[in-house]
């Protein structure tokens, strides 16, 4: 099965939602987009990673990335090889004195030791297509990690007036996911994205 290789090419906080975020993974010269929706904990690790900060005491997934250091243990990949239900499952791919193993994580806590151990992050062909979003050339710049997107445009507005895409034809839906899109709001463009699918049955 074809593995793609993904970096973290953006996190972002909804404008629609309170509390909901999602890390965004781009594929390696390429424009499709897979966003996680994460919770406010996990985007704060990505985040203080991303950013290169040193906090006064290690957070959990500094600790763990410390513990790993400490005894030898290399983390050689971050995989998200299965998607059931919405619900993205990865594993860390480990080396230790010449053996490999592979522990099941959560995707967030995943890629927050991704960040924190410079590894390579995969998923197979099968989920990006699955769950991906294609880019066009005019909302694919987006920054590199290191510099990460300062959660979209943090106004939080719990009264905007969203339309209803339960009520909207699939060619609005369509048009509707790329002005969301542009204006990063990842959390909601997953809404749309698979109201989209259900339409088209799949």
């Amino acid at each position: 099965m074809e593995r793609i290789e993904l970096e973290i090419v953006a996190l972002s906080h909804s404008i629609t939602q309170t509390h909901s975020y999602a890390v965004v993974l781009g594929e390696n010269n390429g424009l499709r987009r897979l966003p996680i929706v994460i919770g406010g904990f996990e985007a704060q690790a990505i985040a203080v990673a991303l950013e290169r900060m040193s906090p006064t005491r290690p957070l959990t997934h500094d600790l763990f990335s410390n513990f790993m250091t400490t005894f030898g243990i290399e983390l050689v990949e971050v995989l998200i090889y299965k998607l059931d239900e919405g619900v993205f499952f990865s594993k860390l791919v480990c080396l230790h004195e010449g053996v490999t193993t592979e522990i099941d994580s959560r995707t967030s806590d995943a890629l927050a030791l991704a960040v924190r151990t410079n590894c390579k992050i995969y998923t197979y062909e099968n989920i990006l297509e699955t769950a991906g979003m294609l880019m066009d050339q005019t909302t694919a710049a987006e920054p590199r990690p290191g510099t990460p997107k300062p959660a979209a445009r943090e106004q939080q507005n719990e009264h905007t007036n969203e339309p209803d895409i339960r009520k909207m034809s699939l060619a609005e839906l369509e048009d509707h996911l790329q002005s969301v899109l542009e204006t990063e709001d990842y959390v909601r463009a997953i809404s749309i994205r698979d109201e989209i699918k259900k339409r088209k049955g799949g």
